[in-house]
């Protein structure tokens, strides 16, 4: 597992509840159906953020695949390990980035 995919995991299982309680309680403070606007804004980012992830896990599915054909037609396959770990970054880095910039703001 390389350091990138470590460090989104580790964005996400203990940035992600700190972000989650602190919405709990401004919609405890506001009212669910007050003047909180951080509802909207919370579905509103999670469908962006898996657009965000969906989209680059197509584009590191093409880079890999067109490394490993090029790696296939020159007999070189260095490089090929952890291909699924670059993947996968690419996957989190949307919702990662999220989690942070909701850390940053909800702690103010």
């Amino acid at each position: 597992m390389n350091a990138d995919l470590i460090d989104e995991f580790a964005v996400l299982l203990f940035q992600a509840p700190l972000v989650m309680s602190s919405r709990m309680q401004d919609f405890a403070f506001a009212g669910v159906l007050g003047g909180s606007n951080e509802m909207g804004r919370m579905v509103t980012e999670k469908v962006a953020a898996a657009f965000e992830s969906g989209a680059a896990v197509n584009v590191a599915l093409v880079k890999e695949g067109i490394a490993t054909a090029a790696a296939f037609a020159t007999g070189t396959f260095a490089g090929m390990a952890g291909a699924s770990d670059r993947v996968a970054v690419a996957a989190l880095i949307p919702y990662g980035k999220r989690v942070r910039a909701n850390m940053r703001r909800l702690s103010e």
